[in-house]
């Protein structure tokens, strides 16, 4: 099975367990966004130079983008959370082609805006290899215009038990869109998948692919 495949079955798992009310104001509200939704309107676009960041990596040491770029080109990811069974799946499929980026020169980061104690726990549980940094109040994304309103789903995450107040350290329910980028070691974006929808993910082979036109 692979990545497309495992996110499928994610979906339809939920709609066996979940209640159709519930489900119902969560991806009804996800369709339409997903149908007006234009990536064109991010304001991170291919030939943009990449902001600057410094963000605290899992084991909380600062990570800068320039300290990143210093190695070469990156692949930077941006997940909504580990609580996110559709972003744990994107990021283990990472994992598993760690060696082919490192062999086109690709650090691969991923970032989202949960604390470093909650990223600990998902490298630790996925045996990450790469960077995994906290956007600390969604700053960054925000710079990147690439977040999206869930509040819709608060109701289920609070019936599951999962605390986006306590994960991200505010209330706003905003989490950022599944999105990658290519960045050369220059640091001129060279690549840009923004996906409104976060039931898909991109293919990690898209990515390599990227990565040899570099």
């Amino acid at each position: 099975m692979g990545q497309n495949e495992e996110l499928k079955a994610i979906s339809a798992n939920f709609k066996k367990i979940g209640d159709p009310a519930t489900l119902e104001k969560i991806y009804g509200g996800l369709d339409k966004f997903t149908a007006v939704y234009d990536p064109s309107t991010a304001a991170v676009k291919a030939g943009d130079k990449l902001p600057d960041f410094t963000m605290t990596d899992a084991t909380g040491k600062p990570v800068s983008s320039s300290e990143l770029l210093s190695q070469g080109a990156i692949l930077v990811t941006f997940y909504r959370g580990s609580w996110c069974p559709y972003c744990n799946v994107a990021v283990q499929y990472l994992q598993q082609n760690l060696d082919a980026f490192k062999a086109k020169g690709v650090t691969l980061v991923a970032i989202s805006p949960e604390l470093p104690d909650y990223s600990l726990s998902l490298v630790e549980k996925q045996e990450l290899k790469f960077p995994v940094l906290t956007d600390l109040h969604n700053e960054y994304a925000k710079k990147l215009g690439i977040l999206y309103d869930q509040s819709s789903a608060r109701e289920l995450h609070g019936k599951v038990g999962v605390d986006l107040k306590a994960r991200n350290d505010e209330d706003t329910w905003e989490v950022p869109l599944p999105t990658t980028l290519l960045v050369d070691k220059g640091g001129v974006v060279r690549n840009v998948h923004i996906e409104a929808d976060f039931r898909k993910r991109l293919d990690p082979a898209d990515a390599l692919a990227w990565a040899d036109a570099l």
